[in-house]
């Protein structure tokens, strides 16, 4: 540990622990990047949280809160200081008539449906995994597939966050709503969100059905009852074979039955398609065939052919994502779909002026299924800034997924992403925030989002330093200021990508001004104890000049 590091920690309170340990290694759940944080601290009380940012500040260091790193971007990576909150994960309290959950911010959502499950409560909506925290899911507009339901920050009744000068701050939609909005997105660049009082629905089974149609027959039913006659809904695309597997599911009082096992989808199945994949790397013009052969074992040849199940809610609309994979996923009008998913087939079967795509598809040949999911905003309120949904209408997700077989990146990657991310574009689209999108610009980010410069304000109030702020954020979000390319001062910036062994980026970072803080221990951001780290500052009391705001954070 840094000397400069342990004298600080001399100087602090020695009854609180400081959790941290000098050897880990991050990598994102892809294995897509890696990166070695100087310190890796998992904290499990509000007061341990507080002395790590008290720490960070005089040390002058950057802080990157992670749970399971299921995002394949380089988002959470940092050479500076990481706080995984996979300890301090309590549910604090739970109210069964209102059905109000309060829970601390590091629960992942698998843990929390099972203790949700003891009180007959559960989420009503669910992503495609429940092994991220509940702060990650938030944080990152993690969303299901329902035009009945929205991003799963839409159940998020308030949030505690722990700003840079370790106050506790609460905000929802009657207190600090401008944080608030924030928050609900807030891609880890506001503070540390160590509270989420979430609102939860009865407990329910779903009945799912899911079977084989030719695609041209998704695009004839998109705008009748396709997405809207059962409550949840997704399709799974197969570009070359020109069909799609459809997954329908409804609540139900029936009694939970698993699916019929299969040879295929076992382990056997499991292996034998990562091993084609593999091969496929050397050999890409197979990828139709083997598209073909996986729909055909699963399904036959009939269309219609398919299975079914009655699940739990939290375990049926979940879904296996197999192995590690790029994930490059864009929200566009749902009334543009079949036009999107049109042009794409037509550029991915090499049809260059049919899909009006203009780069060559000449030798591109992708992985199957691309996923199309869908949710509807249009009645939340308050809506977060950074919400990547289409304001008053349904929202469709179309997901380019690229499978990396042995952690082997595949060969079409940068070409395919490019074309895709131009159709997007084209179509009104705004990117997944946790996914791989690349040729996006930052005047491009901001003009999808016109609250953006809301967003950015309230981020430059609470965290004016840049303790929460990396490489990422001022790549896509964080405006030069005056041609610097690092003006805030403990901003990370990435200097260098090396090729790890067994695939994969190896990240590293650096904070150009870290330099100890020259004030005393005993002068600057003192630890409060006890109650006092749970008194809120709340925005709604603050002086209208900036001047005197920016006071009260510093």
């Amino acid at each position: 540990m840094d000397p400069a590091i342990r004298r600080e920690l001399s100087r602090v309170d020695p009854t609180v622990p400081f959790r941290a340990s000098t050897s880990h290694q991050h990598r994102t759940w892809a294995r897509t990047f890696y990166s070695y944080p100087e310190l890796y601290i998992q904290p499990q009380s509000t007061e341990e949280i507080q002395k790590i940012i008290t720490l960070a500040r005089k040390c002058r260091r950057r802080i990157v809160t992670v749970g399971c790193g299921h995002s394949p971007s380089d988002l959470t990576c940092t050479s500076s200081w990481q706080v995984n909150l996979d300890k301090y994960n309590q549910v604090l309290s739970i109210d069964d008539d209102k059905r109000i959950v309060v829970m601390q911010a590091g629960i992942r959502l698998k843990d929390l449906g099972l203790e949700m499950k003891e009180h007959r409560l559960t989420m009503p909506n669910l992503g495609s995994i429940d092994n991220q925290s509940i702060a990650g899911a938030i944080g990152t507009a993690t969303h299901g597939s329902s035009t009945r339901h929205g991003i799963l920050s839409q159940s998020v009744l308030g949030l505690k966050i722990m700003l840079s000068n370790g106050r506790t701050v609460s905000c929802s939609a009657e207190h600090n709503k401008d944080l608030f909005r924030a928050a609900l997105v807030s891609l880890g660049a506001l503070g540390i969100v160590i509270e989420v009082t979430f609102q939860a629905v009865p407990s329910f089974n779903i009945q799912w059905n899911q079977s084989l149609h030719p695609l041209q027959e998704i695009l004839e039913d998109w705008s009748n009852d396709l997405w809207t006659e059962k409550e949840f809904t997704r399709v799974w695309w197969m570009p070359y074979m020109k069909q799609a597997v459809k997954w329908r599911a409804e609540k139900t009082d029936k009694p939970t039955r698993a699916p019929k096992p299969t040879l295929w989808k076992g382990i056997l199945g499991y292996h034998a398609y990562h091993i084609v994949l593999y091969v496929a790397q050397w050999i890409p013009r197979i990828l139709p065939l083997v598209e073909k052969f996986v729909i055909t074992v699963q399904y036959g040849n009939a269309d219609g052919t398919g299975s079914s199940a009655v699940e739990e809610a939290r375990t049926g609309l979940l879904m296996n994502c197999l192995y590690s994979q790029f994930v490059n996923e864009w929200a566009i009008p749902l009334a543009k779909g079949p036009e999107a998913i049109n042009r794409l087939s037509a550029w991915l079967n090499h049809d260059q002026m049919a899909s009006r795509i203009p780069f060559d598809s000449t030798g591109i040949y992708v992985h199957a299924p691309i996923e199309v999911r869908v949710t509807d905003t249009s009645s939340t309120t308050p809506r977060p800034y950074l919400d990547n949904t289409v304001p008053g209408a349904p929202t469709l997700y179309l997901n380019a997924t690229l499978y990396r077989p042995y952690n082997k990146d595949p060969p079409c990657t940068a070409r395919y992403y490019e074309a895709f991310e131009w159709l997007m574009k084209e179509m009104g689209g705004r990117p997944h925030w946790a996914k791989n999108f690349s040729t996006v610009t930052k005047e491009e980010i901001h003009c999808m989002y016109p609250e953006m410069n809301n967003w950015l304000r309230i981020r430059n109030e609470v965290d004016p330093e840049g303790m929460f702020v990396g490489d990422w954020h001022r790549r896509y979000l964080l405006l030069e200021e005056n041609g610097s390319r690092s003006p805030l001062p403990l901003e990370e910036r990435e200097v260098k990508r090396e090729k790890a062994r067994g695939g994969g980026v190896e990240w590293s970072g650096e904070i150009p001004s870290k330099v100890a803080s020259p004030q005393a221990s005993e002068e600057s951001f003192e630890l409060m104890h006890g109650v006092e780290a749970e008194k809120s500052v709340l925005f709604s009391n603050l002086p209208e000049d900036e001047e005197s705001r920016r006071d009260i954070f510093e």
